[in-house]
């Protein structure tokens, strides 16, 4: 597991070592292609065929690790021209001034996606315009071995069980293991008071000692997961719907204080040089094709109805998503805006190191 994970770093600095050479040289990209600066995994053809149809080889990918990665690489001068961050960041990105507004009368299935997702505050850019297309969703929870793990507490706590010490990995992003930490010590993630950070630390440092590895690598993790070096590990829908499919005795817990749940989508960053392509691509995203392809390879939800409507009830009960998000968010914790993002990403640090 230590193996994959340095490797994987060595990887990202290789890749944040190349856009900022690519930076400082001021050269684009490629002429004609969009860049598209994304999660490892959304780069499949089967996403944007109609868009790929029009521009064949017609999209240049960059990948981050996670969200505050795509931030910190577009604050210092990265220039994508369509980005794919999670909603919960989108104030973020907004507020450095990174996003230009996004035309809902050019997008065309807009009044498809669910109004869960179309109406979430901080997207609203007034006059029918938004800063961030929602396109897909998901949740987190803790996937285990069910051989290897015997009658589980439906508990974030299992992450948290010295009887697993070494066995164990969590999510390395401040929006995803804090946040559960915060859940257990009964503390808001999302708008803390004075103090709350510190009892959250502490939570993070009893957990410290016993997991194996905190990463977004999660080829790694099934892998250590298929072979039983690891028991349990946080992970999202595409592990669970992976492991299951190769017949791994996997469950993907549903926490009595709630699996998280995500919406992740496309913004347009304010210096594209492709505004009208980004727009097809956004079009070709939300298409019935590419959502359904997004349910059913996956496990994650699409953020329109059309694409639901085309995938059949036993796949959606098989993956155990219904369809319609609303459901699901009646039992479990949206991940928002948090408030104290930047102090809980630095605790998260600093814990991670020792402190």
């Amino acid at each position: 597991m230590t193996h994959h994970i340095n490797r994987t770093s060595l990887l990202r600095k290789a890749t944040v070592a190349a856009l900022a050479l690519a930076v400082s040289a001021g050269a684009a990209l490629a002429d004609g292609k969009l860049k598209y600066f994304t999660w490892s995994g959304y780069e499949l053809p089967e996403f944007n065929k109609t868009f790929l149809a029009k521009n064949p080889d017609g999209i240049e990918f960059s990948m981050f690790g996670d969200d505050d990665d795509a931030f910190t690489k577009v604050k210092a001068g990265f220039r994508p021209d369509i980005a794919h961050p999670c909603y919960d960041k989108v104030a973020r990105w907004n507020k450095e001034g990174l996003l230009q507004p996004i035309d809902t009368k050019r997008i065309k299935n807009w009044e498809s996606i669910f109004p869960v997702f179309r109406n979430l505050p901080d997207i609203q850019a007034g006059d029918g315009k938004v800063w961030f297309v929602p396109w897909d969703w998901g949740n987190t929870s803790i996937l285990y071995r069910t051989d290897l793990v015997e009658n589980p507490e439906q508990s974030w706590n299992l992450l948290w069980d010295k009887k697993y010490a070494g066995r164990m990995a969590t999510i390395d992003a401040v929006h995803d293991t804090p946040i559960v930490a915060a859940l257990l010590v009964g503390v808001n993630p999302f708008d803390m008071k004075e103090g709350d950070i510190e009892k959250v630390a502490e939570k993070l440092r009893e957990q410290r000692p016993l997991v194996t590895a905190y990463t977004t690598d999660m080829t790694s993790v099934e892998q250590s997961l298929s072979s039983g070096e690891l028991v349990a590990a946080m992970t999202w829908n595409a592990s669970a719907n992976a492991l299951k499919k190769q017949g791994v005795k996997v469950e993907f817990m549903k926490p009595k204080e709630g699996m998280l749940t995500w919406t992740c989508g496309f913004v347009i960053l304010k210096d594209s040089t492709n505004v009208d392509a980004a727009y097809d691509f956004i079009n070709s995203r939300l298409e019935t094709d590419s959502g359904k392809y997004l349910i059913e390879a996956y496990g994650y939800g699409s953020s329109t109805s059309t694409a639901f409507a085309a995938v059949p009830k036993e796949t959606l009960d098989a993956i155990q998503l219904p369809a319609d998000p609303e459901a699901m968010l009646k039992t479990t914790i949206f991940t928002g805006p948090m408030k104290q993002n930047d102090d809980m990403a630095k605790m998260f640090e600093k814990v991670k190191a020792g402190g």
